[in-house]
């Protein structure tokens, strides 16, 4: 493999890694909103599918602008993801609360890896003086940043759902006390 010594094939090879996540992730969104049995949920990740196909063609577009075919790298980070949300789909027997709780943050922690490359390649075509891909390098972004704010809102609601009242459920069916709350009462037993 020839050495990389140029901010432009760095910038070259990011992008080949994201147009990989992208390509990987367009396929991938189908069946999480398949699995998901949010209504919510479900229709997020079949939002984000549409986003995710116009962020194929955007990066596409950038390699058009550099003269070079698109063209996708191994990304092991996805790759690592997508293997994690496969393996607990696979080997857990989650409640469907629990699978949902799971996927918003399998989707979170994919969210949170495009949003650390595209802030990179955003940085480095506006340093290279690539003005039309630093706006549609940023445009996949913003949809990125929503989309994870989306799925975090998500998981609250089910984080919520599955408390009632607020309050947590020890294995035996009866109400868990916070550490605080037992020394609190602990104080209040001792000056009795």
């Amino acid at each position: 493999m020839p050495e990389m010594t140029t901010p432009e094939e760095l910038f070259e090879h990011e992008l080949k890694d994201m147009y990989y996540a992208e390509k990987a992730l367009e396929q991938v969104l189908p069946r999480l909103a398949s699995e998901a049995t949010s209504r919510q949920l479900a229709s997020a990740f079949k939002q984000h599918h549409q986003e995710t196909k116009q962020h194929v063609k955007n990066l596409e577009q950038v390699f058009s602008e550099l003269g070079k075919p698109p063209q996708g790298e191994m990304c092991p980070g996805i790759d690592g993801i997508k293997a994690e949300h496969d393996k607990f789909m696979r080997e857990e027997d989650a409640s469907q609360q629990v699978r949902d709780m799971f996927l918003t943050g399998a989707a979170a922690r994919a969210e949170h890896y495009e949003i650390a490359a595209y802030t990179g390649l955003v940085a480095m075509a506006r340093t290279l003086g690539e003005t039309d891909a630093a706006k549609l390098l940023n445009e996949n972004l913003r949809q990125e940043k929503d989309a994870l704010k989306k799925v975090e809102t998500i998981s609250k609601d089910l984080l919520k759902a599955a408390k009632p009242n607020g309050r947590t459920r020890s294995s035996n069916g009866r109400r868990a006390t916070s550490p605080s709350r037992k020394r609190t009462t602990a104080r209040r037993g001792s000056s009795r």
